[in-house]
């Protein structure tokens, strides 16, 4: 298995990581059922692959072995953005039977942390996530794996993230602080509820804090 670097901003900081942290036990308190993971958004650039790298690498860090998947066969950026390597296949490659699993996952610099990569652009991503090829994977990497995070496109956009949720434990919905409006939220959230996908809660990205308030019970309620 070759090996890819990883590129995780904030991976320094120590209140980020806190954060993550915390992030990282409430999913463990959802239940011991709870192992594949959808992350998704409303819209673009809301930071939801950069969590789900962040929440793959904190499972990692427990000793837990972790698969993230990149499911953004539509316009990816996890490659170029977030990692030295000059990938050729991935998902799309493993749904079509152009490459087998094992020849499409990657090692990272964290122990216990691997990687799929989106793969190239098929013309019929949703067919492929929508397919028995799909759920096979899923079932094969359950048995390898003790948590998968599947990162997809905004659900606001195109309708790619609501069916992985309804084959996973799981979905967590990604909301930049400011940029998304509430009934746009709304639409997403009931759309996520009509794959029948138990919806495990929001994050809330971007947000202005100040550090000397962060262990204020009432602010880290807030």
């Amino acid at each position: 298995m070759d090996t890819v670097k990883l590129n995780l901003p904030g991976v320094d900081e120590f209140f980020t990581q806190e954060s993550y942290k915390v992030f990282r036990t409430n999913l463990q308190f959802c239940g011991q059922d709870i192992n594949a993971i959808t992350i998704t958004s409303c819209n673009e650039n809301e930071g939801k692959t950069t969590i789900a790298l962040h929440i793959a690498k904190s499972f990692s860090d427990l000793g837990k072995r972790v698969l993230l998947i990149d499911a953004d066969m539509r316009k990816s950026v996890m490659v170029r953005r977030n990692t030295d390597a000059n990938v050729v296949c991935g998902l799309s490659e493993v749904l079509t039977g152009m490459a087998s699993l094992s020849e499409c996952v990657f090692a990272t610099q964290y122990e216990n942390m691997h990687i799929l990569f989106s793969g190239k652009y098929p013309p019929n991503p949703v067919e492929l996530l929508n397919g028995k090829h799909f759920a096979v994977l899923l079932r094969e990497i359950r048995n390898i794996y003790d948590y998968i995070i599947i990162d997809t496109p905004p659900l606001g956009q195109v309708i790619d993230a609501a069916i992985v949720a309804a084959q996973c434990d799981g979905t967590v919905l990604v909301l930049d602080d400011g940029k998304v409006h509430y009934r746009q939220a709304q639409r997403v959230l009931y759309q996520l509820e009509k794959s029948e996908c138990k919806v495990l809660g929001a994050v809330l990205n971007n947000t202005k804090r100040r550090r000397k308030a962060y262990y204020k019970s009432k602010k880290y309620g807030e």
